[in-house]
């Protein structure tokens, strides 16, 4: 029994797995990012914009929010390949780490959107009301009390992100995306290796739940001030 599992795992290319988790996590990280970058401004500019809020723009507001639903309703896979065109003018390419990115963000920016604005609605309104009578300016509501006091659950809302770009990274291998999921189809899928398909399955799962402590610490830090 030993014999046999030491032979499995010998017969695996661990240098290739490493080359694949490596580029998982590069696709993770600047997909995160760009979504972070994109999404954070649109959720303040969807709440700021929608129904009792304090830049009310119905208009706006049905616009950005009719936008967003589209997005968010595509199926991943269909994304990927109505982007390939759009993907392969901004990279150059639409394989590897390079060509999944762009529908990455795309595919995640109107979702982490939709979260950072059901956290911001989830702030005390009486906190937004005292800082009107103050004067402040609908800029240093924002920065000073909307962000600050939604920073939990928008933290909890870019780990719920983070952990579902895992699961789109993974499914970007079906067009040669790269990282683990690409190892899984071509090796796992394709060549029938049973092996490597358990060990990208194992290291998708650990990749969650780190993402997952490491987001509830990081809520919980930010609760307890």
């Amino acid at each position: 029994m030993m014999q046999a599992l030491l032979e499995i795992i010998l017969a695996i290319d661990w240098p290739e797995i490493g080359t694949a988790s490596l580029d998982t996590l590069i696709m993770l990280g600047a997909s995160l990012l760009f979504t972070a970058l994109a999404g954070l401004p649109l959720g303040v500019l969807l709440f700021l914009t929608g129904p009792r809020q304090l830049l009310r723009q119905p208009a706006v507001y049905g616009a950005l929010s009719f936008a967003v639903n589209v997005l968010r309703s595509l199926p991943f896979i269909i994304l990927l390949i109505l982007m390939i065109p759009i993907t392969v003018k901004i990279t150059g390419t639409s394989l590897g780490v390079a060509g999944a990115i762009p529908p990455l963000v795309v595919a995640t920016t109107p979702f982490f959107a939709r979260l950072v604005e059901t956290s911001l609605r989830e702030v005390d309104r009486g906190i937004v009301e005292a800082m009107l009578a103050s004067g402040a300016s609908t800029r240093q509501i924002v920065l000073w009390a909307l962000l600050p006091e939604a920073l939990p659950g928008i933290i909890a809302a870019l780990t719920v992100t983070a952990i579902t770009l895992v699961a789109y990274t993974a499914m970007s291998g079906v067009i040669g995306g790269g990282g683990l999921g690409d190892l899984a189809v071509r090796f796992g899928y394709q060549r029938f290796r049973t092996d490597v398909m358990v060990v990208t399955v194992l290291l998708l799962l650990i990749l969650v739940q780190v993402l997952q402590m490491a987001g509830d610490r990081l809520v919980h830090h930010f609760s307890r001030k």
